[in-house]
This record gives C-alpha cells, sequence and structure tokens, in this order.
C-alpha cells in the first residue's frame, strides 16, 4: 500500500523514510496537502562482478570495428550538411 507523507516528515525523518524505500515501501509526498513527488524503490538489474581475467578474454574475443568503414558506414545513410 502506498502511504502518504508531509513534505515535513520526509525532511525531518529522512534516514527512516529512506529505510522503508529500500524495505519495499512506496510514499507520495505531500505540500500543503497535494501530492507533488513519489518515493519508491528502483528496480535495479543485480550487479554482476567480472574479474580481470575474463573481462581481458571478453574484450580479446569481441569482433574489431574498422572506425573508418564505420564512419563511411554512418556517412551514407546520415546527411553531414545538417
Amino acid at each position: 500500500m502506498i502511504k502518504s507523507i508531509p513534505q515535513r516528515i520526509l525532511r525531518n525523518e529522512n534516514s527512516k523514510i529512506i529505510n522503508e524505500v529500500i524495505s519495499g515501501e512506496t510514499f507520495v509526498v505531500t505540500r500543503n496537502g497535494k501530492p507533488v513527488a513519489e518515493l519508491r524503490p528502483l528496480k535495479l538489474k543485480k550487479l554482476i562482478f567480472i574479474d580481470k581475467f575474463n573481462l581481458k578474454e571478453i574484450v580479446r574475443t569481441i569482433p574489431h570495428i574498422d572506425s573508418q568503414r564505420y564512419r563511411n558506414d554512418i556517412d551514407k545513410f546520415i546527411s553531414q550538411s545538417l
């Protein structure tokens, strides 16, 4: 359930409110009784750690891009006179 809180409470109890957001709560922040913002948890993708050895292997195996050929291909489709 979405909770409504005045801006003053957000200011005075910021740490508590942020901890509740981290726990999954959503808040609508009001000013003078009117909703002005929504504070909710972000849906972040889990970061994947890649060690240096595996990163080197990934970089080594990706295809090489010829920068001049790439530029020429782009120039064919996009007018440089803009």
